[in-house]
């Protein structure tokens, strides 16, 4: 039997809930053994991890890669080399592409080509009506046997209450995931701030955060008529979560998910009219930030995504009112997420829980675990080393982060999928 020994790490287990010293073992692409004391097994390599901490792989829900249409913008091979490098094994990736991902043609052109160039696994969605134009649902059972794995039309969110109830049954009799964007579409149209004191300052068009529970309260009063199982993509504000906490008490099959954009900045950040801190939903004001942070240490929030939105130069550089929304994430997911522990509002285990785990588990994965058996799918990754971030360094082939020239704190040391290399800085 041979194999990868890592030794001298800090084991982190988002199940126990714990990080300890030890070694884990790999041996055909799965978790062999892990513990304080493994046995070296014949002709396996070994490799000093020199005291860094040892993952599973981040589960990276809502990724956007520009294939087809825009692929300018990002590649799979561009994002894979992104993900690999940021600790991300797993792409989950949104179906928003030009044209949508709506056929199973359209979705079987995605897969072969994330299979041909992306180094970690690509999970596709697909869109939950044809075009993203909330009126005529998708093909959802050719679709799931195509690969898909959740569907959903990202930020075009279907204003048509019957239609979403129709697609929500057909889902729900199919056992598909559904995922939501909760916005009311009236009055976030147009928005780019929060609205309130800071917005009327700048004279930004803002929206108010009970956009957001009213989408979201809609979205649960459906899920009580239909059954269907549903994740709300990103979770912002400190109104929605009392509606939240009611569903899942009711035992309605409803996670929900937050960004980490969301989770480490807010309103404030757009005091100089930098479009890269332009993203969708607007950033929040403090208090909804530490409300959401409370309510992912709680469970009550589920998942931490990058949702990883690349845009040109082109498209960012505009005026604030007319500039695209989003950020690229999927390489600093990881050193944004330690922030959160360095400030000691999350463990590590919290949030490997939430980056990795969780999304597992939403989506019946084997992945996200540290357990024997389990697939070999890990980052190792020193959460104190210091470094200021280039966004010209970044793999990605759009630069748009919010994080350029940013102090940050964590650097992935290697990846492995299935037990493979894949990015390694040892």
């Amino acid at each position: 039997m041979t194999g990868t020994l890592l030794t001298n790490v800090r084991l982190i287990d988002p199940e126990a809930g714990t990080v300890s010293p030890g070694s884990l073992l790999i041996v055909d692409g799965r978790i062999a053994a892990m513990g304080a004391e493994v046995a070296v097994p014949e002709g396996a390599q070994v490799i000093d991890g020199r005291g860094a901490c040892l993952a599973p792989g981040i589960i990276d829900i809502g990724v956007k890669v520009c294939e087809p249409g825009e692929r300018h913008k990002e590649s799979f091979r561009s994002a894979g080399l992104a993900a690999a490098a940021g600790g991300v094994t797993t792409m989950v990736t949104r179906p928003d592409t030009t044209p949508a991902i709506d056929s199973p043609e359209t979705l079987e052109f995605v897969t072969r080509r994330a299979n041909e160039a992306a180094p970690v696994r690509v999970l596709p969605m697909a869109a939950l009506t044809k075009g993203r134009e909330g009126r005529e649902m998708t093909e959802i059972g050719f679709l799931m046997d195509a690969g898909a794995v959740a569907f959903t039309d990202c930020d075009h969110v279907v204003r048509n209450t019957k239609v979403l109830s129709r697609a929500l049954t057909y889902a729900r009799s199919l056992g598909a995931l559904v995922i939501g964007h909760p916005q009311d579409p009236g009055l976030s149209e147009g928005a780019c701030a929060t609205s309130g004191k800071f917005a009327s300052l700048r004279g930004l068009p803002a929206v108010s955060p009970m956009a957001e529970r009213m989408g979201l309260d809609r979205d649960i009063a459906l899920l009580e008529m239909t059954g269907a199982r549903y994740h709300a993509d990103q979770i912002t504000t400190a109104r929605a979560l009392p509606a939240l906490m009611r569903a899942k008490r009711n035992g309605l099959d409803i996670t929900a998910g937050t960004s980490i954009h969301h989770l480490t900045l807010n309103e404030l950040d757009l005091a100089n009219y930098r479009t890269f801190f332009k993203v969708k939903p607007p950033l929040r004001a403090e208090d909804d930030r530490l409300a959401v942070i409370e309510a992912l240490r709680d469970g009550l929030i589920d998942t931490i995504s990058s949702m990883h939105t690349p845009q040109d130069e082109e498209s960012k550089r505009l005026p604030f009112e007319e500039a695209a929304s989003g950020a690229v994430g999927l390489e600093t997911l990881l050193p944004a997420a330690l922030r959160l522990h360095h400030s000691g509002e999350l463990t590590l285990a919290q949030l490997f829980r939430a980056l990795s785990l969780n999304p597992a588990k939403r989506l019946g994965m084997p992945q996200g675990r540290m357990a024997v058996g389990a697939p070999a799918d890990l980052v190792l990754f020193d959460p104190d080393a210091p470094f200021v971030l280039d966004r010209f360094t970044l793999r990605s082939k759009s630069k748009n982060t919010p994080f350029d020239g940013a102090r940050l704190q964590g650097k992935v040391r290697a990846t492995y999928v299935h037990g493979t290399c894949v990015f390694g800085d040892l």
